[in-house]
C-alpha cells in the first residue's frame, strides 16, 4: 500500500477506529485475518491454527496459537454505496493474564466488536472486556461467530449476552441454517438474505428471504423495532400506529441508539468458513462512531465534576493548571496520546499513540508534557502488524508509532510546547503474582538489567525490583502466563538464560493501630558528625489510600529544607516493611516534633534518620502482611458444581454466588491468590477438562495469624 492511499480519507466520518475483543478462543484473531483478506489489505487468508496469523507475529503467539501482545493495522473499505472508510483496528488479547493489553487498547479507540463462540456465549473473560468497554464509553458490536461449528447456537448465546452483558443488545441479522448447513445471512433492517454460494464466501447472492423463515425473520424486525423504540420517539410513535418503518430510517435510528450506549447490534456469522465478515465490515461502517461522535469522559480538575465531550477530549493545561480542551480537528493544536511502548530490534523503541487533535510532521519537535520535555519526530510508522511503513505526517484521528522517543512512556500525552496540555493517562491494575529469578552465567548477569528494563518499559503490569534482603531479582506480573512468556522473550530476544523459581504472591505490609515513636541519630567522631532528631506518629488508612505524608512541626524545631528529606526518607522505607521485606501500604505518617544540630544536621542524616525511625515506628503499630484476594469464576456443567465449590472451599475460597451461564453454571468466589498456583490443572482434573476458569485481581486482605507466620518463616 502506498502512502498515497493513507490521505485517502480526509474526512474524520469516514474514519472507524476499532478494536476487536472477546474471551480468548472466540476467533477475535480469525476475525481480524478475514477482515485484512476483505480489506485487500493482504492477498491470503493467514490461518491461527498454522501459525501463520498477520496478527499473531511474535514467536511466542505462534507456538501457544494465542494472542499476546494488542497489534495494530490499517485497512480501507468501500461500502455497496460507493463510501471509503479508512480503518484503524487493534486485536487484543483474549486471555486474562494480557489485560493490560485490552485496557490500552480501548482508551484509545471508539468502537469495539466483541466477538463470541456461538457454542458458549458469553464466557468469563468477556465479561472483564466489556466492562473495560463500558468504562471508557466504547461503543459496541456482536459478532456471534463459529456459528458452522457443533453445538452452535446463535439464540442461545444471544440469550447469554442478554442475560450476562445488557438487555440492550438487539439481533440486526439472523442466520439461514446451522452448524454445517449455516449458508445464509438475514439483514433484518433491509428484510434482504444474503446466501454464501462457495466454500470461501467470496460470492454473496443477494436474494429474497426464504419463504421457510420469513415469519420469523417478521417477528425479529419487531423485536428490533421495539428495542430501537426505547430510545426513539419517532420510531416508537411509528410502530405504535402501525406505520411502515423503512430500511434506511431503521438504520439511522440503530445508529444513534448505539453510539449513546444504549443499544448493541448483534450479527452472525463463522469467520474461519468466510460466513458474514464483508456484513460486519458494513456494519462498522454503519453504527459504530467516527472519532468526533464519540463520547469521551472527563473528570474536570476545577469542578472536580464528570463532564461528557463529544468531538472534543479534555485535559489539564499545565502552564494555567486549570481545564483544557482540545477540538478533534486536524486544525486545532497537537495533542496525542502514547498508549504502548514496543522495543523493536530493528528499529529500536516504537511509541504508539492515538492523535486527537492537530498534526506532527516528522523533523519536527514535539512537547512530552508528562515528562516535561521536548522529543524529535525523527520517524512515523503505520503499522501493519511487525510491518512498518513511513509517513510523512498524521492528523487527528490517526493511530501511528514514532521511532525512537527517548523520555516518553505509556500514558504519556505529546503535544505542543506553546499549547501544552496532559491528557487522563491509563491506569493498569497493580501486579500480582512474582518469580526470583538469577541468570545462569556471567555473561547472562551483564545482559539482564537492560533486558528487564526494556520489557518493563514495555508492560506496565511487568514490574522488576531487587529484594533488599537477599539481593535476588523479583519480577512481578498478572500470572503465571504472563510471567512465563517474558522469561521466553528473554531467552529468545536477548540471549539472556535465567533461572527462575517458585511463584511468589506479591505480599503488602500495613499497620493495624496507632503508634507513637522518636528517632535520634547521632554519631560524632571529631569534626563534622551526624545528628537528627524525629518524632513520628503513624495511622493506618483506608484499603487503597496509599502513603500521606503530613508535616507537623511548630516552631522551627526542625528547618524546613530538612522536611522533604525526611518525607523521601520514608518512601524509601516504604519499598520493604518490617515484617518480610514487603512493600507498605496505606499509611499516614505524622511528623510532629524534632531537633536538629547546627554543624552536624543535614538532608542526609534527617533522611537516614527518617528511614529507620519509621521501620521502628511500624513495629509499634501492629504491622500484618495483607496478600491478593483474586476474583474466581468458574463455568462448569452442572454435575460438577459441588465438587468445584469444595475445591474453591478448601483453597480459602469464600463463595459469592452461583447462576446460569447458558447450558451450565457459573460458581464465582473470593479465593487468595496464594492458594490458586496450579488451579487451572485442578479444576480440569475435577471437571474431566469443562471447565471455563477466570481469575482477575480483586483487592488486599489481611491475611490470617497462623498463615502469616508461616509465609514470613518460609521468607526467613
Amino acid at each position: 500500500m502506498s502512502t498515497l492511499d493513507y490521505n485517502s480519507v480526509k474526512d474524520l466520518k469516514h474514519y472507524r477506529n476499532f478494536g476487536i475483543i472477546a474471551h480468548v478462543d472466540a476467533g477475535k484473531t480469525t476475525t481480524t485475518e478475514r477482515i485484512l483478506y476483505y480489506t485487500g489489505r493482504k492477498h491470503k487468508m493467514g490461518e491461527v491454527h498454522e501459525g501463520a496469523a498477520t496478527m499473531d507475529f511474535m514467536e511466542q503467539e505462534q507456538k501457544r496459537g494465542i494472542t499476546i501482545q494488542s497489534a495494530a493495522t490499517t485497512a480501507f473499505w468501500k461500502t455497496k454505496t460507493d463510501e471509503l472508510y479508512r480503518f484503524n483496528i487493534i486485536d487484543t488479547p483474549g486471555h486474562v493474564d494480557f489485560t493490560a493489553e485490552v485496557e490500552r487498547s480501548l482508551r484509545v479507540l471508539d468502537g469495539a466488536v466483541v466477538v463470541f463462540d456461538g457454542k458458549m456465549g458469553v464466557e468469563p473473560q468477556t465479561m472483564k472486556v466489556w466492562l473495560q468497554a463500558q468504562k471508557y464509553m466504547v461503543p459496541r458490536m456482536c459478532f456471534i461467530n463459529k456459528l458452522d461449528g457443533i453445538g452452535a447456537d446463535f439464540y442461545k448465546s444471544y440469550g447469554t449476552i442478554i442475560n450476562q452483558l445488557s438487555k440492550t443488545a438487539a439481533p440486526i441479522q439472523l442466520p439461514i441454517g446451522r452448524e454445517n448447513d449455516f449458508d445464509g445471512i438475514i439483514d433484518l433492517v433491509g428484510m434482504r438474505a444474503h446466501m454464501y454460494l462457495d466454500a470461501k464466501g467470496e460470492i454473496i447472492d443477494e436474494t429474497d428471504i426464504p419463504a421457510d423463515m420469513l415469519d420469523k425473520a417478521v417477528e425479529w424486525r419487531n423485536k428490533l423495532i421495539e428495542a430501537v423504540s426505547d430510545s426513539n420517539d419517532e420510531i416508537a410513535e411509528k410502530y405504535l400506529n402501525g406505520e411502515e418503518i423503512g430500511g434506511v430510517e431503521l438504520k439511522a435510528a440503530i445508529r444513534a441508539a448505539t453510539l449513546e450506549l444504549k443499544m448493541f447490534p448483534v450479527i452472525a456469522g463463522a469467520a474461519l468458513a468466510n460466513r458474514g465478515v464483508q456484513l460486519l465490515l458494513d456494519a462498522v461502517c454503519d453504527y459504530l462512531p467516527s472519532p468526533v461522535e464519540k463520547k469521551h469522559l472527563f473528570l474536570n480538575p476545577e469542578t472536580e465534576e464528570t463532564e461528557v465531550l463529544m468531538g472534543r477530549v479534555g485535559g489539564l493545561n499545565t502552564d494555567t493548571d486549570t481545564a483544557d480542551y482540545r477540538e478533534l480537528a486536524e486544525n486545532a493544536p497537537f495533542s496525542a496520546l502514547v498508549f504502548k511502548i514496543s522495543n523493536d530490534p530493528h528499529v529500536g523503541t516504537l511509541s504508539f499513540f492515538r492523535v486527537y487533535s492537530g498534526k506532527v510532521e516528522t523533523g519536527t519537535y514535539i512537547y512530552n508534557s508528562s515528562s516535561d520535555t521536548k522529543e524529535r519526530v525523527g520517524r512515523i510508522v503505520m503499522l501493519h502488524a511487525n510491518d512498518r511503513e513511513d509517513v510523512s505526517n498524521v492528523k487527528a484521528g490517526d493511530i501511528a508509532a514514532i521511532v525512537g522517543l527517548k523520555n516518553t512512556k505509556t500514558g504519556h500525552t505529546l503535544c505542543e510546547e506553546k499549547n501544552p496540555i496532559i491528557l487522563e493517562s491509563i491506569n493498569f491494575p497493580e501486579p500480582v503474582v512474582s518469580f526470583a529469578i538469577e541468570p545462569k552465567t556471567k555473561s547472562d548477569q551483564d545482559k539482564l538489567g537492560m533486558a528487564l528494563g526494556k520489557l518493563a518499559n514495555e508492560d506496565p503490569t511487568f514490574r522488576v525490583r531487587t529484594d533488599e534482603e537477599t539481593g535476588q531479582t523479583i519480577i512481578a506480573g498478572m500470572g503465571e502466563l504472563h510471567l512465563d512468556v517474558k522469561m521466553e522473550l528473554l531467552r529468545s530476544e536477548f540471549g539472556v538464560d535465567v533461572s527462575v523459581g517458585a511463584p511468589q504472591v506479591a505480599y503488602r505490609e500495613t499497620i493495624l493501630a496507632i503508634g507513637e515513636h522518636r528517632e535520634v541519630l547521632k554519631k560524632q567522631t571529631g569534626g563534622a558528625g551526624q545528628f537528627a532528631d524525629i518524632s513520628f506518629i503513624l495511622e493506618p488508612m483506608e484499603a487503597g489510600k496509599g502513603y500521606e505524608f503530613s508535616d507537623e512541626i511548630k516552631g522551627g524545631s526542625i528547618p524546613r529544607e530538612y522536611i522533604p528529606s525526611i518525607d523521601k526518607g520514608i518512601q524509601e522505607a516504604l519499598t520493604a516493611g518490617p515484617l518480610g521485606g514487603y512493600p507498605v501500604v496505606d499509611i499516614k505518617a505524622r511528623i510532629t516534633d524534632g531537633s536538629y544540630h547546627a554543624v552536624d544536621s543535614n538532608t542526609d542524616t534527617f533522611k537516614m534518620c527518617a528511614h529507620y525511625g519509621f521501620k521502628e515506628a511500624m513495629r509499634q503499630c501492629k504491622p500484618v502482611l495483607l496478600e491478593p484476594i483474586m476474583k474466581v469464576s468458574v463455568i462448569v456443567p452442572e454435575e460438577y458444581v459441588g465438587s468445584v465449590t469444595g475445591y474453591l472451599s478448601s483453597k480459602r475460597g469464600i463463595p459469592k454466588g452461583m447462576e446460569q451461564a447458558g447450558m451450565m453454571k457459573q460458581i464465582t468466589a473470593e479465593v487468595p491468590l496464594a492458594e490458586l498456583f496450579g488451579y487451572v490443572g485442578d479444576l480440569r482434573n475435577i471437571t474431566s477438562g469443562t471447565a471455563i476458569p477466570n481469575m482477575d485481581f480483586g483487592f488486599y486482605a489481611q491475611v490470617p495469624g497462623g498463615i502469616q507466620a508461616q509465609v514470613l518463616g518460609e521468607k526467613k
